[in-house]
Order: structure tokens, then C-alpha cells, then sequence
């Protein structure tokens, strides 16, 4: 019995997750120093992979990257240092981590149903659902006032940044790439 791959059938897909897990893993550990926790790129790529791959790829891509966390592998920002596993899934930054799943199928979805300019305004929304879900987890573990202070305002301004980066790099990738990543067309 033959099995045929072609460039765009399971092979190819199972190596962009690949690819996009070890992004993710990545942009988790490129740490920018800040008060009191340091930032990543992790916004950046979350948001990318949903605007470039689409909902499908984004839901594949993070769901390996949070499979290989749970397993214990250190994909996480802070990893190994700060636990492993499900124990750091279930951390003060599990709900962002939620929130980061979240917001790259949504940004996915919106470019898949209304093209770029979806792709763009959905943005903005899905760094909320980020904050929301990773806020809300946050209180469990520190008082409410300081959620804020420790979970939102720190990275406001930076994830801003990193928003409009995966933006721009969205809006201008190449077609034959995203074609590639959404598996259609023969690249």
C-alpha cells in the first residue's frame, strides 16, 4: 500500500504546526526586560498565525503548542524555571495562555470570513479577549486591585506594538504564503 502526499495534504500540514509550535515556543522565550515581569513576542506570533494561517491553522497550531506544554515539554514563557506542564498551565498566566488560543482562532476566523480588512479590525478584539481571559484568571491568585497593575497595564503600550507588527506583516505576506499555510494552492 502506497501512500501519496502531496504538498499540500497531511505532510505539508503537520510540518507548518510544527513550524508554527516552535515560533510559539520561540516567542515565548525572547524576553524584552520590563517591570514586573518581562515581556515577549508571544502576542506578536499568536495574532500572526490566526491572520496568515486562518482559524483552522491557528486552532492546530496553538492546540500543539499547549499539547506540548501540558506534556511537560518547556515551550512556555518561563519554562523550566517556573514549573512545567500542567502545573504552570494552571499558574497565575494559564488564563493568558486561554486568551492567547482565543485570539488567534478569532483573528483566523475574521480573516477567513471577511478577508484582510476583517483580518485587521478583529485585531484589537482579540487583544481584549487576551486581557479578558488572562485577567480574569489572575485574580485568583492576586488581590483584585492589583490585577491591573500586574496583568494589563504593564503591556498595553508593548502589545500595541506587537499588534500592529502582526498587522502589517499580515497584510503584506506574500499570497503564495498564506495560500500555503491555508492549504490552497500548490506552492
Amino acid at each position: 500500500m502506497q501512500i501519496a502526499l502531496t504538498r499540500n495534504g497531511l505532510l505539508t500540514r503537520v510540518l507548518l504546526v510544527v513550524f508554527a509550535t516552535a515560533l510559539l515556543t520561540l516567542s515565548a522565550k525572547i524576553k524584552v526586560p520590563f517591570y514586573p515581569v518581562p515581556m515577549t513576542m508571544q502576542v506578536a506570533v499568536v495574532l500572526l498565525l490566526g491572520a496568515a494561517g486562518g482559524a483552522r491553522f491557528a486552532f492546530q497550531s496553538f492546540g500543539a503548542y499547549l499539547l506540548a506544554g501540558a506534556a511537560g515539554l518547556p515551550v512556555f514563557a518561563g519554562t523550566p524555571e517556573k514549573g512545567i506542564g500542567l502545573a504552570y498551565m494552571t499558574g497565575p498566566t494559564g488564563g493568558y495562555l486561554l486568551g492567547f488560543l482565543v485570539a488567534a482562532v478569532l483573528v483566523g476566523w475574521a480573516a477567513d470570513q471577511f478577508g484582510r480588512k476583517g483580518m485587521v479590525l478583529s485585531l484589537p478584539v482579540a487583544l481584549v479577549a487576551i486581557y479578558a481571559l488572562g485577567a480574569a484568571w489572575l485574580a485568583q491568585f492576586v488581590p483584585a486591585d492589583k490585577v491591573m497593575a500586574y496583568g494589563v497595564s504593564p503591556f498595553v503600550l508593548g502589545d500595541l506594538f506587537k499588534l500592529c507588527l502582526a498587522g502589517v506583516l499580515a497584510w503584506f505576506a506574500p499570497a503564495k504564503l498564506t495560500s500555503l499555510i491555508r492549504g490552497k494552492t500548490d506552492v
